[in-house]
């Protein structure tokens, strides 16, 4: 009589946003796409993959630009498992690997610009996709971004640059005052030299100002002139 061996059969269901590999016996056999599937649960194991994008933060970090100052950047990358074989297999742990290719690419980035250059034009700080994206392109990872998110500056520098944005609109006021106050004396200037040429216009003005309310005038026999009060 023929014993017959029996095995247990699991079933398996995988989501649409989900990849999942099916190892027999330790060997990678084949990659179950969504949907129900069934396995042997005594030779069989699984190892499931979100396929889904993800955005990896990376903190800010202590980093120095090319005049040698210190300042904390943080980062945000897009990122997205592209082989779930490549991901699982590629490093014990593939976001760390991620995380660690950003950072020497900031690093490289902040140290190629002075502080300046990097305050005047945020633009600077964006970082190398392609640098990072080749740097784990064996990790089966995809990276569609990587975009600075904050830059600080040490308590004496953010204080420094206030002193320095106050002292420059100190002067662009005191340059405006200085042309409202060169205008006024130009005014002026011309409105002598309009009632030096034409006498007639300031006792057009006397007359004129004595017809307000309340208006006072004095007359000066000996200047026949008419001021008013």
């Amino acid at each position: 009589m023929t014993k017959l061996k029996l095995f247990t059969k699991n079933y398996a269901t995988v989501m649409d946003w989900q990849r999942t590999l099916l190892y027999r016996d330790g060997m990678l056999e084949r990659v179950l796409e969504p949907g129900r599937h069934r396995y042997d649960a005594e030779r069989c194991s699984l190892v499931s993959v979100d396929m889904r994008p993800r955005l990896l933060q990376v903190g800010g970090q202590e980093l120095l630009t090319r005049d040698g100052l210190s300042v904390r950047v943080s980062y945000a990358a897009d990122w997205v498992v592209t082989d779930p074989v490549a991901f699982t297999t590629g490093a014990q742990y593939a976001e760390p690997v991620l995380y660690g290719a950003i950072q020497e690419a900031v690093r490289d980035l902040i140290a190629a610009h002075t502080l300046d250059e990097l305050v005047a034009d945020r633009a600077l700080l964006n970082g190398d996709v392609r640098r990072v994206a080749t740097a784990v392109e064996h990790l089966g990872i995809t990276v569609s971004g990587l975009r600075a998110k904050d830059l600080m500056l040490p308590g004496e520098l953010r204080k420094a640059a206030l002193e320095t944005v106050l002292a420059r609109e100190r002067g662009r006021a005191e340059l405006e005052r200085a042309r409202a106050e060169a205008a006024a004396l130009r005014s002026l200037a011309n409105t002598a030299k309009l009632l030096d040429e034409h006498p007639a216009l300031l006792r057009l003005r006397t007359l004129q100002v004595a017809t307000a309310p309340g208006a006072k005038i004095v007359l000066d026999a000996g200047i026949g002139s008419r001021l008013p009060e």
